[in-house]
């Protein structure tokens, strides 16, 4: 896009152009998280941020954009000594979700640095983001590892690459951004620690709003250039009152009632260690600099927490972000009575061009709208349903939901055999990252140098070659990529019995918190999850595979119980499921974990329907268990039935935990038995 969308023209979001603005005055606020479903102005509010930022004079022809008046001593081009400059608009470099680590980082050429002792280094996105901003859209999908690296290169001001005893460093300073959408997957609680602010961002139910977000958005479709020229001036604003607060920064003070505000706050709502404190204080005095004073304000604070903590109150992935505005105004009022500056300020300015606006806002486009940018214990147990068959109906004997019981660490449940699925925690695969196994000739690209393997291969030439000297002659069909070993995220499909042999409700209750346990055990190893229930008459797809457990919990929460049992119909449903994600994701090997104590009633000849579909996951390998729900002093074994009909294996709720007796249950087993029971194997 030639010309980007006026950042001045969006329309409301006043929390997301204020968090952006604060880090375009100081970097050292740490970033900004923005979370918010599609369609909210997140990706073009960034974009229109790099076109405010002034413009950057460095040292000419060097790669690594180095300040002329205090270039970095151990940049890779230097030393740069009194040499010639330019002037350059900020760079906003975006980060593509399939990037490579030798992408973002740089890449050593290692074939040169072998024979020649040569630190030839390509530079990566750090290096091009330097003095900028590095945008990552979904930065939930990226990879873990690649999203350790920026953040860490964001905390130390500098980007380390190390390879095969050759050593590169150069400067990154950015303006680190990164935005997703919750119903895609939720970021590690580590690495959303690392962010320094978060905003929620949601699209205005407000009909006028969405009407100027439709009419803005017309008009630069029509004339993307003459739209921008219209918001000519109040861009020009917000640039000269990003250079005045970044001037004035350095002559604000932190006064010991603000500093004793920020330390009450964050330990009035239990935040985890000490860079919440540091966050909130950054914030508070760069909130005084875009507001032109030198004291920071009891405001000041409150606006800091409202955009450093709601990230960093979550203790697990199924609690929604977010803060008690009420209990935080008790806490600045109860540790604010030394003052947090010199003097309060009588009338603050809560509007735009205040201390809690982004600034250059027009007052009619005021508000939380869209932007026009298009971008446990259950109940006690009820008579009457140990387990009889419910009439037939979805609708019949139907119960209300029950809440999920008390989650627990559940054991290791993985696939057999080794894959090469999307890096995680679960599986062994082959990795980018890992213990090396072994060694190949490198297809494309070498990323992983196998050192031992490459020069055994070019030994053997070396008198051929006119080897003279110490130098090792290495050409390129020498070369061997390292190959590795490590784990990979798979597809957990949760096939869950809701009908009424079911639908005792301490029974529903525990079930809920064994497959919630596991959902849990499927986000601290990156998997992607997926429910189908059955019950009455058939099966649905109450969840298609995602990457947001949190959504899988949900539904889980709000399921109902009652109906016959149609097991036949649940196999079948969650065997197109499969089918349909091979498609789109071939190489996620699945794992299906089917919730149920066997029964199976309703249509004609259920018992063998049943058993037909499940023989279908056996036929084609795919991994499974089953968690046998059945319960009291005569148990039919079902369950145990049902998974040698699947290939898989069968285990109860109380194995289910990690620190029942039973062992550590690990690969899934493929095998079928004669006897129609399946083995579990300890670990």
């Amino acid at each position: 896009m030639s010309t980007p969308f006026p950042f001045t023209a969006v329309v409301g979001q006043d929390d997301l152009r204020l968090a952006l603005l604060l880090n375009a005055v100081s970097p050292a606020v740490g970033g900004v998280l923005v979370r918010g479903e599609k369609g909210t102005a997140k990706s073009t509010a960034v974009r229109a941020l790099s076109v405010l930022l002034p413009g950057v004079d460095v040292v000419a022809g060097c790669r690594f954009s180095c300040d002329p008046g205090a270039p970095d001593p151990a940049c890779p081009d230097g030393p740069h000594e009194g040499g010639a400059y330019e002037s350059r608009a900020a760079r906003m470099v975006e980060l593509p979700v399939g990037a490579s680590e030798d992408r973002l980082v740089g890449a050593l050429d290692i074939e040169r640095a072998l024979s020649e002792g040569v630190k030839s280094f390509e530079p990566g996105l750090l290096a091009d983001a330097h003095r900028g901003i590095l945008y990552v859209d979904e930065v939930n999908l990226l990879h873990d590892h690649l999203v350790d690296l920026l953040l860490d290169a964001a905390a130390m001001g500098a980007s380390y690459v190390e390879r095969e005893g050759v050593s590169v460093r150069h400067a990154a300073k950015f303006l680190l951004v990164g935005t997703m959408n919750p119903e895609e997957g939720e970021l590690r609680p580590q690495l959303l620690d690392r962010f320094g602010l978060t905003v929620e961002v949601a699209a205005s139910r407000e009909p006028d709003q969405r009407v100027e977000v439709v009419r803005r958005r017309l008009a630069y479709d029509d004339d993307p250039a003459g739209f921008a020229a219209r918001w000519a001036d109040e861009e020009s604003a917000v640039r000269a009152r990003i250079v005045a607060a970044r001037e004035l920064l350095p002559s604000v003070r932190l006064g010991d009632g603000a500093l004793r505000q920020i330390a009450a706050t964050c330990a009035a709502f239990e935040v985890d260690g000490m860079r919440a404190d540091i966050v909130m204080a950054r914030t508070a005095v760069t909130l005084a600099a875009w507001a032109g004073r030198t004291d920071v304000l009891a405001e000041d604070v409150r606006q800091a927490a409202l955009l450093a903590l709601p990230h960093r109150r979550r203790r697990n992935p199924f609690d929604a972000p977010g803060l008690d505005e009420n209990k935080l105004d008790e806490t600045l009022e109860e540790f604010g009575g030394q003052g947090s500056g010199d003097d309060e300020d009588p009338d603050p300015d809560p509007g735009p061009d205040g201390p809690g606006g982004g600034g250059g806002q027009a007052p009619e486009s005021d508000g939380p709208g869209d932007g026009p940018q298009g971008d446990g214990a259950g109940a006690p147990p009820e008579a009457g349903e140990g387990g009889e068959p419910q009439p037939s109906g979805a609708g019949s004997g139907e119960r209300q939901p029950v809440g999920a019981g008390e989650p627990f660490r559940t054991k290791v449940l993985s696939v057999p055999g080794v894959g090469e699925g999307a890096a995680g925690r679960r599986s062994r695969a082959r990795t980018e990252r890992g213990r090396t196994t072994g060694s190949r000739r490198p297809q494309g690209a070498l990323t992983k140098l196998h050192l031992a393997a490459t020069v055994q291969a070019a030994a053997p030439h070396q008198r051929a070659r006119g080897r003279v000297g110490r130098g090792l002659v290495v050409r390129r069909d020498d070369l061997r990529q390292a190959t590795r070993e490590g784990r990979e995220g798979n597809l957990v499909l949760f096939i869950v019995d809701a009908s009424g042999s079911m639908a005792a409700r301490q029974r529903m209750s525990a079930v809920k918190g064994a497959v919630l346990s596991l959902l849990l055990d499927a986000y601290q190893r990156r998997d992607k999850v997926g429910l189908v229930t059955f019950r009455g008459t058939g099966a649905e797809v109450a969840l298609p595979p995602t990457s947001s457990v949190d959504a899988a919990a949900a539904r889980l929460e709000s399921l109902p119980t009652g109906g016959r049992t149609p097991l036949g119909a649940g196999l079948l449903k969650a065997h197109d499921v499969l089918r349909v994600e091979r498609l789109r994701d071939p190489a996620r090997r699945a794992l299906v974990v089917v919730v149920t104590d066997g029964r199976a009633t309703g249509g004609p000849e259920p018992v063998a329907h049943g058993a037909r579909a499940a023989r279908l996951f056996a036929a084609e390998g795919i991994a499974s268990v089953v968690v046998d729900c059945e319960s009291g002093v005569v148990r039919l074994g079902l369950a145990a039935q049902l998974a040698g009909d699947l290939g898989g294996t069968a285990v109860t709720l109380d194995e289910l935990r990690a620190d029942s007796i039973a062992g550590l249950v690990r690969d899934v087993q493929g095998d079928r038995h004669s006897n129609g029971h399946s083995s579990r194997r300890a670990a």
